[in-house]
């Protein structure tokens, strides 16, 4: 009302000098300042008459533009304060709001990228969102975020058709000969996050995914074009008041850390285990400590996890969970954080042949463990996971390869990042990563398949990121019949010696 009565005098002021600007001359320019004094003049005495009204706080400062907010990527690393998950850069004095503000939508591009980026958070999302309100970034009733990744790259591989690379598959339906080339949207995501009340929190994310797709046919069929909701939950929490949180919906499983220090290549470990399943998650964050455990919706779940119901895939009871627990030191230079997780049913207890979504005979559990180190400019991360039983698909019943035994599915991930200043603080990265699948017996064809990662990563704003990679793989073993039993013959078309080498570069901007 204050603000209107103001904005109504001013302009009426404006409008009754309108004429003088259409006259040229000195005198006209003497005219125009006078009635700027005039206006100025007339604002004072509205204010003066507001105040002694008591319509107007006479405390209250002068309306100002809202700061503009330096929210860095990495500033969604972990830091030595592990209670921070961005910083905005407010005026001297200011204190971000934690709570609901009037405004109905808004946007934060950071947030956005934090909660999206396939690469980093991967399965701590509900606590990028928790940190976010804490820090006062999401005090919107709803936040509209979302983002694109823009891909060119070139592919070589030794072996017709076998392109050992994961982020662009199936193979067999869309890379053709030993050369492949391409131009194209690799993901593209639409999030909303709702704030319903101070302590309860709704996330709905759309997912347009064409590279990494299951759909049939080529990368152009409708059927691997399609829309999808790839997570969405309610959850009840709020930081400042309590350190628990509780979310049910559609979401990333505790398990494991999964992420990687390349700017756009996922590691082998979060293609063997990263989990996305139905569920309901609690979670203790306090002090750098967190802890979190879930229960999982049995039969097929989405990603990395199948416990059989009554001998079926089908997801018609709760018997799954999962916990993970992880601690983050302040040190001098940076931070450490090491952790570790167990799932009661990994993906990996099918029998020979091997399909996606085949019911099993019985679950085979996991466990992991990782770290990751900040040291200054430096970032190094290490990860190991494993299942506690053999996968019985790993053995061919097929004469051949009789003397192939059953192995533990096993990945493990080491790589390092180093940090530099171009035209602002931490906007330009170099990475190096190694991760290898183990999923058969020495000498096996399908024995393992290894990934090297070499990254160069350069933020030209915070929210928009320009990436180039030089990636080579060996070894192609594809989950589907990889010991076999896809061929009459029975024998396998996993190959271990298989080469694939990539140039890629793209662009990833979220809003």
């Amino acid at each position: 009302m204050k603000l209107a009565m103001i904005t109504g005098a001013s302009l009426l002021a404006l409008t009754v000098g309108a004429p003088a600007l259409s006259d040229p001359g000195e005198d006209r320019i003497a005219e125009l300042e006078a009635r700027i004094e005039q206006l100025e003049e007339t604002n004072r005495r509205l204010l003066d008459y507001l105040e002694a009204q008591g319509a107007l706080d006479p405390r209250a400062p002068a309306a100002t533009a809202a700061p503009a907010r330096d929210l860095t990527h990495t500033a969604a690393r972990e830091t030595d304060d592990p209670e921070v998950l961005t910083r905005p850069e407010a005026a001297p004095g200011a204190e971000p709001s934690r709570t609901l503000g009037d405004q109905f939508v808004g946007m934060n591009s950071a947030y956005s990228f934090a909660m999206l980026d396939h690469a980093e958070t991967t399965n701590t999302r509900q606590l990028v969102q928790l940190r976010a309100i804490q820090s006062g970034e999401l005090n919107n009733r709803v936040t509209l975020g979302g983002e694109i990744t823009v891909l060119a790259d070139y592919q070589e591989s030794n072996s017709n058709t076998k392109f050992g690379w994961l982020m662009r598959h199936p193979t067999s339906a869309n890379q053709i000969g030993e050369t492949v080339s391409e131009f194209v949207i690799h993901n593209a995501q639409i999030a909303v996050t709702g704030r319903l009340t101070n302590d309860i929190t709704s996330y709905v994310e759309l997912l347009y995914d064409p590279e990494q797709s299951f759909g049939s046919g080529t990368l152009t069929d409708l059927n691997r074009n399609q829309i999808q909701l790839r997570r969405g939950w309610v959850m009840w929490g709020n930081l400042d008041e309590r350190p628990v949180y509780v979310a049910v919906g559609k979401m990333d499983t505790p398990f494991g850390l999964n992420d990687t220090v390349s700017p756009f290549t996922n590691s082998t470990n979060w293609h063997a285990f990263a989990g996305l399943a139905y569920g309901g998650l609690a979670g203790y964050y306090n002090n750098g400590l967190h802890l979190r455990a879930m229960a999982i919706q049995g039969g097929a779940q989405f990603r990395a996890h199948n416990a059989p119901v009554e001998d079926t895939a089908v997801p018609s009871r709760v018997n799954n969970f999962a916990f993970d627990a992880n601690y983050t030191a302040a040190l001098d230079a940076g931070s450490v954080m090491v952790g570790a997780s167990y799932t009661h049913a990994s993906a990996y207890c099918q029998a020979y042949p091997v399909f996606h979504f085949n019911p099993c005979d019985d679950n085979n559990p996991a466990w992991a463990v990782y770290s990751r180190a900040e040291l200054g400019a430096f970032e190094l991360l290490a990860e190991y996971g494993s299942t506690t039983e053999e996968w019985p698909g790993t053995a061919s019943p097929v004469p051949f390869y009789s003397r192939f035994e059953a192995v533990k599915a096993e990945s493990f991930t080491l790589g390092g990042r180093y940090w530099m200043n171009l035209h602002r603080e931490d906007d330009f990265a170099l990475s190096a990563e190694f991760s290898r699948f183990i999923s058969g017996d020495d000498g096996a064809p399908w024995e393992r398949q290894d990934q090297y990662v070499f990254g160069a990563s350069y933020f030209v704003v915070p929210n928009v990121n320009l990436f180039g990679e030089l990636i080579h793989t060996r070894g192609w073993v594809p989950l589907n019949f990889l010991s076999g039993g896809n061929f009459a013959d029975g024998t396998s078309w996993s190959e271990s010696d298989a080469e694939t080498n990539v140039i890629a570069v793209g662009v990833q901007a979220a809003f």
